[in-house]
């Protein structure tokens, strides 16, 4: 329940909402939160795999007539797009909210992939793909900050991971795709490619519809001066929770309720002041994680057909039917791994991930250029399959982690800011990269892009191994305290904050007083 109170010349509500969502059993509600956000994934996979799937068609004379540079330079775009969206709706999210960003963010991805299958020329090729990057690039700062806030923190990081892996479910629907549309016997190449664009966005509309029925997230409307209706959303949650549960009680809420002083909106002086003094070491460790696994994700991925067509000969229609045991083996590993991180812990789990991923990257990389072992096509993948199948559950928690270390105030910014640094440091010169060098012709030339992932990934599991935070099972205002929170009413988990019952007041709240 929420109560209001003076204290020092300014507002206090007492309230009891994370509380009241993270003791909720899991139900179907939760399920709908799950399938309507967590698409995000999907058609972000489903882009990037058509991408990299009809990469040979495009350089067909009768089609876009791109070069393998210029298909890198696409990917590059696409993250480019993805970055400037990320920054522009992450910063929209904190400030308008999570429901009525995650509605436009997607409309954007909607016209813009739509317009992509009309393309008649590189540049507006280029063009589209941009705005296409936007929408998704959006999607993610709107869509993390809701999916942490609406779960319950006893499984938030196996459910996490398991809608980041959702991502997989993408690439394999995009490569069944492919086999289709890109059949000769079928459409012709200059048809298929542009239906594949158009089939994606079908998906797009049809998740529109759903998210109408999502609430705003609670926890934003109780810091946003919002709190009578934070308490209408959460009180029409536990009445569908116990319809589909079956319950007539639900159970009570742990920990005592927290104050905090509502607020309009954050000045990004205090987001940056937070994020790069008070936390700093958390904002290094959101920074490498992110930028290690999108270079390797995108460095890889957006190649992948060229690597098959390039050096083993794989005829581009069959290219899709190479992604698609890629995609099970990158789905499995957030799927099975997942619970893990919530029982031995997001540290020991995380830096396991990436650093298990590195050295399978580097060995492979190693036999690639040594002409050992890799004859075919389908050898070259099952190695990545199991590669990815670590690096798909890291990658994953990267994303958990930057969405839940920072306070909820932040916490779209947050995930829009290592979003965006992170994939614009990996995911624009990886493509790039690649690009140039499969052109070389030369396994010894790719496969150093391939150690230069790998020694990314081994970094970054050294820096989670070091300063990574123990955020399993715990609230998210414990793991991170919200900056209008009260000093006295709310733990947390790491140095520079006050705990529960102290007498003095925490950096944050001098910063506010």
């Amino acid at each position: 329940m929420g109560a209001r109170a003076e204290r020092n010349d300014q507002e206090v509500v007492e309230t009891d909402v994370p509380q009241r969502m993270d003791r909720l059993p899991w139900s179907r509600w939760h399920w709908l939160v799950v399938i309507a956000l967590g698409v995000t994934w999907v058609l972000d996979g489903l882009e990037v795999t058509i991408v990299g799937a009809i990469a040979s068609v495009l350089q067909r004379p009768d089609t876009l007539s791109l070069s393998a540079t210029e298909i890198g330079l696409a990917g590059s775009i696409y993250i480019v797009g993805a970055v400037v969206g990320a920054f522009t709706f992450g910063y929209l999210t904190d400030r308008l909210g999570r429901k009525r960003l995650f509605m436009w963010t997607l409309l954007v991805y909607l016209v813009a992939t739509v317009a992509t299958a009309f393309s008649w020329a590189a540049i507006p090729f280029f063009v589209f793909r941009f705005f296409t990057g936007m929408g998704i690039g959006g999607e993610y700062a709107a869509i993390n900050s809701a999916t942490e806030e609406l779960n319950p923190a006893r499984v938030r990081g196996r459910v996490e991971l398991a809608i980041n892996g959702s991502w997989w479910a993408g690439t394999a629907a995009g490569a069944a795709l492919t086999l289709i549309v890109l059949n000769p016997a079928l459409f012709s190449p200059n048809v298929g490619w542009r239906l594949a664009f158009g089939l994606g966005a079908v998906l797009g509309l049809g998740v529109l519809l759903i998210r109408r029925l999502l609430p705003e997230s609670p926890r934003w409307l109780m810091t946003h001066n919002r709190e009578e209706e934070a308490e209408e959303v959460v009180s029409d949650i536990e009445r569908q929770v116990k319809e589909y549960t079956g319950r007539p009680e639900l159970p009570q809420p742990e920990g005592d309720p927290i104050q905090i002083h509502p607020r309009d909106h954050t000045p990004p002086r205090e987001i940056f002041r937070t994020m790069f003094r008070d936390d700093r070491k958390r904002t290094v460790l959101g920074l490498t994680l992110m930028a290690a696994q999108a270079f390797v994700y995108n460095a890889v991925f957006f190649t992948f057909g060229l690597v098959l067509t390039t050096f083993f000969k794989v005829p581009d229609q069959s290219v899709g039917l190479y992604i698609l045991p890629f995609a099970v083996g990158n789905f499995l590993g957030p799927f099975l791994l997942g619970p893990l991180f919530d029982s031995i812990g997001r540290r020991t789990m995380i830096a396991f991930s990436y650093i298990a991923s590195g050295v399978l990257l580097a060995v492979t990389g190693w036999m690639f250029s040594q002409g050992i072992l890799f004859t075919s096509g389908w050898s070259i993948t099952i190695a990545w399959s199991i590669i990815f199948f670590f690096a798909s559950a890291g990658a994953s928690a990267g994303y958990l982690t930057v969405s839940e270390i920072f306070p909820l105030e932040i916490r779209a910014n947050a995930i829009a800011f290592f979003f965006a640094i992170g994939t614009g440091i990996g995911g624009i010169i990886g493509p790039l990269l690649f690009g140039k060098l499969i052109d070389t012709g030369k396994e010894s030339m790719v496969a150093v892009g391939y150690w230069i992932g790998a020694g990314a990934m081994i970094l970054a599991g050294v820096v989670e191994a070091l300063i990574g935070v123990d955020a399993e099972q715990k609230p998210l205002e414990e793991v991170a305290q919200p900056l209008s929170a009260e000093s006295d009413t709310a733990s947390v988990s790491e140095g520079g904050r006050q705990e529960a019952g102290s007498g003095s007041p925490s950096p944050r709240d001098r910063r506010a007083g």
